[in-house]
């Protein structure tokens, strides 16, 4: 057992967890943080994306110890309060979702579009960056929107 220590959503935490246990699983078993979800287990769906350090990460492919000392933000971290991030609305407005399985690292992959391109996104960037993130339900036509009112809405 290793005890990793990190800031969560801006909030100091610690947990002792296993050399091999999961970002995700120190995340959902350990902080209780639910909202990042595991859909695959090999890093193909995309389900479990979080910010590390500022940085789009797969938390199904990032052992628990690589972050410790460092800065987690998870989709519980993005609204403030109870106003929604500007991303997380335009995912409801434009109707971006529809079980919402995939919707917690949709929107984490589409911040980091926002931060890495910034406000000017296209279809095509949109969806050359999402080839990493699964949704079952929509074939991607309203996240596409979302994503691109959501980058407007942030930065404009």
């Amino acid at each position: 057992m290793t005890k990793v220590e990190l800031k969560v959503n801006g909030t100091p935490a610690s947990a002792e967890v296993e050399d091999q246990a999961l970002l995700v699983e120190l995340l959902r078993e350990h902080l209780k943080l639910t909202g990042t979800h595991v859909g695959c287990d090999t890093s193909q769906c995309g389900a479990c994306v979080v910010h590390v350090d500022g940085v789009a990460v797969k938390s199904c492919t990032m052992f628990a110890v690589q972050a410790d000392g460092a800065e987690v933000l998870t989709i519980e971290g993005v609204a403030t309060g109870d106003r929604l991030h500007p991303m997380q609305e335009a995912f409801r407005e434009h109707h971006g979702l529809q079980c919402g399985f995939c919707t917690p690292g949709m929107v984490m992959a589409a911040l980091d579009m926002v931060r890495r391109h910034g406000r000017d996104l296209d279809e095509a960037t949109i969806r050359h960056d999402l080839e990493g993130n699964i949704c079952r339900c929509t074939g991607y036509q309203n996240i596409v929107k979302a994503i691109k009112a959501g980058a407007t809405a942030m930065t404009g």
